[in-house]
């Protein structure tokens, strides 16, 4: 029998995806399942955008230009401008999803066997990115004690080497929600320039900031033209995950002529999905402004409902919409899976994703998941609820 590749064997399967199955029997059981494991927001699409691909009048659905429409950097060059970013039409190649950008980001920087430090616990599908493209990741950890901090800058020292090509950085993050500060922000600047090295920020949530902090953005920093890579999508800003649209970023000439060609070698990117995403860049702030409401009133609930629970310890998060909390349990995979096979309140129980798939560093995480606040703020304290009923039954069985 042919046999996979040892590519495809190191593949690692989704921590946020991987006990979909489990779901799938417990609601066949009748259960209602809180999908707290994925950051699928129920927010509406702005009708802006479902209004424009309902009213498009194309005769032949035709390949865009690699780049993307023309209409749509211009337009996309422009919101950046308008929220304090340099960044020109020339500088952003729309992609199939900020999955494609940091493909294309890898692709154009690194070789097989390279190295990219990134702060863990980080986005599973870095490790799955990183894998596709032969590329070794170096995790330097942060702490549930330190609030997810960045790591002292000495710890990125110490793990550079002539290998190193990059440090990859999500702001605010995911799976934490940690907002970095300018400070951080400056510091990891120097190191990429003292060592010649890129810095890749994943900045697809940098609309959802809360607590009266700002967001400071890697295009923002003086110098850095040559090392800076920004990758951004619709996803989650405008509640567009099914569109597949982002986009990658930079001032590197060289960089995004190299992206340009891993553009043309997959042709286009998807047509109706671009006049959806042109179209949400005009909706109003009004949206955003009653979306961050939500989503801190969600948080906010979230985190004091956690923080009740005993034995539970939860940093807060300043952006995105994830936390990660510690459980009393020795095995959150185990405890996980146990919530929809084994255990439901009155026909209730919740889906988590187990945070050891958001390290790279084996054991680490293992009593960690993640919870994303993507529900109203009804089902979230129902969840939370279910959380500590689930916790007392599951440690005595």
């Amino acid at each position: 029998m042919p046999k996979i590749s040892t590519k495809g064997q190191h593949m690692p399967e989704s921590p946020i995806r991987k006990l979909v199955p489990y779901s799938e029997i417990a609601k066949k059981k009748g259960h209602k399942v809180y999908h707290l494991n994925i950051g699928q927001p129920d927010i509406k699409t702005p009708e802006v955008a479902l209004n424009a691909v309902k009213n498009s009048n194309i005769t032949v659905l035709e390949y865009s230009h690699s780049a993307g429409f023309e209409s749509y950097r211009n337009k996309l060059s422009q919101y950046y401008q308008t929220h304090g970013l340099p960044i020109n039409t020339a500088d952003i190649i729309i992609t199939t999803g900020g999955s494609e950008a940091l493909l294309f980001a890898m692709g154009s920087t690194m070789d097989q066997g390279d190295e990219i430090i990134i702060p863990e616990p980080f986005y599973a599908n870095y490790n799955g990115f990183s894998t596709a493209s032969g590329v070794t990741v170096v995790p330097v950890i942060s702490t549930i004690d330190e609030g997810f901090a960045l790591p002292p800058i000495a710890a990125f020292e110490k793990l550079i080497t002539p290998k190193t090509k990059a440090i990859l950085i999500c702001n605010p993050g995911n799976p934490t929600g940690y907002l970095y500060s300018k400070e951080e922000i400056l510091q990891l600047a120097e190191i990429v320039k003292k060592h010649d090295l890129f810095l890749i920020a994943d900045e697809v949530y940098r609309e959802f900031i809360y607590d009266g902090e700002e967001h400071f953005s890697i295009m923002n920093v003086p110098g850095l033209e040559e090392n800076a890579i920004m990758i951004d999508s619709v996803s989650k800003r405008y509640s567009m995950c099914g569109a597949r649209i982002g986009c990658i970023v930079s001032k590197n000439k060289e960089v995004m002529a190299t992206a340009m060609k891993f553009a043309q070698a997959r042709l286009s990117p998807p047509t109706l999905a671009q006049i959806a995403s042109e179209a949400a860049l005009d909706t109003p702030q009004s949206y955003f402004d009653d979306v961050i409401t939500e989503y801190k009133d969600r948080r906010d609930t979230l985190i004091a409902g956690l923080q009740k629970i005993e034995g539970v310890k939860v940093a807060t998060p300043k952006g995105a919409f994830y936390c990660i909390a510690k459980l009393p349990v020795k095995n959150a995979d185990n405890f996980a899976q146990w919530l929809l096979e084994s255990y439901d309140l009155n026909g209730e129980t919740i889906m988590v994703a187990p945070a050891a798939g958001f390290y790279s560093t084996p054991n680490v995480g293992l009593d960690e998941v993640r919870i994303a606040y993507v529900l109203k703020k009804e089902d979230l304290i129902r969840s939370v609820e279910i959380l500590e009923d689930a916790l007392k039954k599951y440690n005595n069985k």
